[in-house]
């Protein structure tokens, strides 16, 4: 409790996890908006620009709680974390500057055009604007996740006279092998969060028989994207991810798994507790050979465990790490199986009636989430106990002029500033789902 470095880390994990909250719903929703109003433009659109209506309102206030609680953490490179700031920031500088200047001024700038300007421009120039709204959004992603990937897999860079780091090859910068697979796995768990969103709505309606028209549209697209999008999480990019983990970071795929020891045909495990004092899992449910072929292609390959590497190079957090994975790991197969079961009902036709599953569709929108943070949480515990992965440990990263007082006193201060921020969203886009889509008195016919 005394480590200052603790605190820091706390408060930027805190911020950092509140805010990507809206970012991944925002994402998520980005591209039903852009589908609903091209299907919108057509003579029999008015459905569809009904429902695009309803989910750009969503969109604006979602939005605008994302670009107020994402505020802070720029703040917090200079005042929490300084030498990391000075040290790298010739680098991760560059993208952090191309997502405000570039990605972020256009979604911005057209959000307001989407959510209010549809009476105001022409048909073509609003759908500019909901595409302009859309690619803003997953650009300004992957200048984000391209800053993460260098701390992940540093490349393209070179140690400036000084001894910080500079760009050397902008290209390998920007197109790091982590980062692409990164921004493909993020982006399909932040379509995942949206469908199932989107789905919630659309179970909430079918159940109440009330705008029984938008929720059919809701329910069809909801559960055909989120099928999609879940297999997409797993496979490729999901494998993808798990690949390039045991390629560059050998320690976090061991700790992500509580393996300890070196050996083929490494398990995988279901349910298990890492014992670190011990080292060893307890009570393990496995599948033989399954790590082996995740990280490596084949079922007899070797997989080192952690008596491989020096204990100071081991995540700072074995146990957070693991079962932050497995969470993951399990929502995730999770999400497969109740977006199959209710793509098969609406295939025959009896997803509206099944009011089970319409429970199960309306009471699971919080569950991706948990699974986004639970992945996130594995990427950023998993590089500890470095800043940069190799290069720069957190230990030597903040800044020291900041006191454990002044980060407990900011700390608390942001908790109760984003909990009456939390609860001001909630009510204000209740109200938006309770009032519906649609005029006063349609609600029973839709």
């Amino acid at each position: 409790m005394d480590d200052p470095a603790l605190w820091h880390r706390l408060q930027f994990a805190f911020t950092v996890t509140y805010h990507y909250l809206f970012p991944q719903l925002t994402m998520g929703l980005a591209w039903f908006l852009v589908y609903w109003h091209w299907r919108g433009m057509k003579a029999d659109g008015e459905r569809y620009r009904t429902a695009a209506r309803f989910w750009a309102r969503i969109f604006g206030l979602t939005f605008a709680v994302g670009v107020v609680t994402g505020i802070p953490m720029e703040f917090q490179f200079g005042t929490n974390w300084g030498p990391f700031s000075r040290h790298t920031g010739g680098v991760i500088g560059q993208t952090l500057a191309m997502e405000g200047m570039f990605a972020f001024l256009l979604e911005s700038a057209f959000v307001g055009a989407m959510v209010f300007g549809e009476q105001r421009l022409t048909p073509r120039m609003h759908f500019a604007a909901v595409v302009a709204v859309a690619v803003g959004s997953w650009l300004s992603a992957f200048f984000i996740l391209v800053t993460n990937a260098f701390m992940q897999h540093p490349v393209g860079h070179e140690v400036a006279a000084d001894g910080t780091l500079v760009i050397a090859d902008l290209g390998a910068y920007l197109f790091n092998e982590w980062a692409v697979v990164q921004f493909a796995h993020n982006q399909a768990a932040a379509l995942v969060t949206g469908t199932f969103a989107v789905s919630a709505v659309g179970a909430l309606y079918a159940l109440r028989r009330v705008h029984l028209d938008q929720a059919r549209i809701y329910l069809r697209h909801g559960t055909a994207a989120g099928l999609a999008a879940s297999l997409l999480v797993a496979w490729p990019t999901g494998d993808a991810q798990a690949k390039i983990v045991a390629k560059y970071q050998e320690p976090v795929l061991a700790a992500m798994e509580g393996r300890f020891e070196t050996g083929s045909m490494a398990d995988i495990t279901i349910i298990g507790q890492p014992n670190v004092r011990e080292r060893r899992l307890d009570n393990p449910i496995r599948i033989p050979g399954m790590l082996s072929f995740l990280a490596y292609g084949t079922f007899h390959s070797e997989v080192r465990g952690l008596d491989e590497f020096p204990p100071e190079d081991w995540p700072t957090n074995i146990e957070v790490l693991y079962y932050a994975f497995h969470v993951m790991a399990g929502l995730g197969t999770l999400f497969i199986g109740v977006m199959m079961l209710a793509t098969l009902q609406r295939l025959r036709k009896r997803l509206e009636t099944s009011r089970r599953l319409l429970w199960v569709l309306m009471l699971a929108f919080p569950f991706p989430f948990i699974a986004n943070t639970a992945g996130w949480m594995t990427a950023e515990l998993g590089r500890q106990p470095w800043l940069v992965y190799g290069l720069f440990r957190t230990s030597e990263g903040y800044s020291t002029v900041v006191s454990t007082g002044d980060v407990i006193f900011t700390l608390i201060g942001l908790a109760g500033l984003y909990f009456v921020l939390g609860l001001l969203y909630l009510f204000m886009v209740g109200r938006e789902v309770a009032h519906g889509p649609l005029g006063e008195g349609q609600a029973a016919h839709g």
